[in-house]
């Protein structure tokens, strides 16, 4: 049976669903994007493509299955965003602060900008700048329709025809939306001072990632420092604390954070940047226990941010990494 538009002959309802699988990667990129969150956007790609499914003998092939189903899925988010939530980084919400201090309590982990997992079969369409924390926090800034408009045209590819008739909007308009998108990012790099990462080569970054993760793990201040960008960042969800500076850093880890003197690294990698899951001693030497997921953001060969996110009781197991360390990762050894 065919579902065409007039003039137009349009794929079968069953051809149409079966290709609305081949959608879920993509989606899921687009979604953690618009959302700031990667169970969001799971959640959010499972409503799309069951709004898809239910109503898919109405797609009249005027235009692509692809943009009908990010119509969708655009629908989907801007439903999300009914809520007025806007999820963050801690640099979004205040001012930095001393290193030698404590953070104050937790805040409710759906304040924040969340990691995606990088290699993840689903997230195949994540990986590159797009999704580094930095820059999908700055989308959480924009509208949403000048949210979806500037990921569908600068990061996904479609067409400027093809964002308009998505949003049902003229090609002027949503050229519009866009100039007014791409202002974003600078103007939000320029309120925080937060340095934009360049990218480099995967290879070339590999190097000063395995440094790192040596330097902390020996707390090898001296090395650290060498690494680190003088205006690096250091900020700990779920806690609203965040650090600016070499010296504020090294106040931090010699001083609050002197627990993590011992600390095994495991590498992993979330939103498009070396990741590295911690582990800190056991307090009865029996090993390690989980404590942080720290996403690394290079510049070249120099550290602009460390985001560690403290909830690894959700997060370890979405990047597979165990609940606890019985032996050195690096060398076998068992402690």
């Amino acid at each position: 049976m065919s579902v065409a538009g007039p003039g137009r002959a349009g794929p079968a309802p069953a051809t149409a669903v079966e290709g609305l699988e081949e959608f879920r990667g993509e989606l899921t990129g687009y979604c953690y994007r618009m959302l700031g969150s990667y169970a969001e956007a799971e959640d959010a790609v499972q409503e799309t493509l069951v709004r898809a499914w239910r109503s898919i003998d109405r797609f009249e092939g005027r235009s692509a299955l692809r943009t009908w189903v990010y119509r969708i899925a655009t629908n989907v988010c801007l439903d999300a965003f009914a809520s007025g939530k806007r999820r963050a980084l801690p640099m979004d919400l205040s001012g930095p602060s001393e290193g030698s201090s404590p953070p104050a309590p937790r805040e409710d982990a759906a304040l924040w900008v969340e990691p995606c997992p990088g290699g993840d079969p689903e997230a195949a369409a994540m990986s590159g700048e797009s999704v580094r924390l930095a820059f999908v926090a700055t989308l959480q800034h924009l509208p949403a329709r000048q949210r979806a408009t500037l990921i569908l045209w600068d990061v996904l590819g479609f067409s400027a025809r093809e964002v308009a008739d998505l949003h049902g909007s003229t090609v002027a308009s949503a050229d519009s939306a866009l100039q007014r998108a791409r202002a974003t990012p600078a103007e939000r790099r320029q309120a925080t001072g937060v340095q934009a990462a360049r990218p480099c080569d995967d290879r070339v970054r590999q190097l000063p990632a395995d440094r790192y993760a040596t330097a902390f793990s020996r707390y090898d201040m001296e090395e650290l420092n060498m690494l680190l960008h003088v205006d690096a960042t250091l900020c700990l969800p779920p806690y609203a604390k965040w650090m600016r500076g070499v010296p504020d850093i090294e106040a931090w880890l010699h001083g609050p954070a002197i627990g993590c003197r011992g600390s095994r690294l495991v590498p992993t990698e979330a939103s498009g940047s070396p990741t590295f899951g911690q582990y800190r001693p056991h307090p009865d030497g029996t090993g390690y226990l989980p404590w942080a997921l720290q996403v690394v953001e290079f510049s070249g060969d120099r550290i602009t941010g460390i985001t560690a996110f403290r909830d690894t009781e959700r997060l370890f197991p979405l990047f597979g990494l165990p609940d606890h360390l019985d032996e050195d990762p690096r060398t076998g050894t068992r402690v």
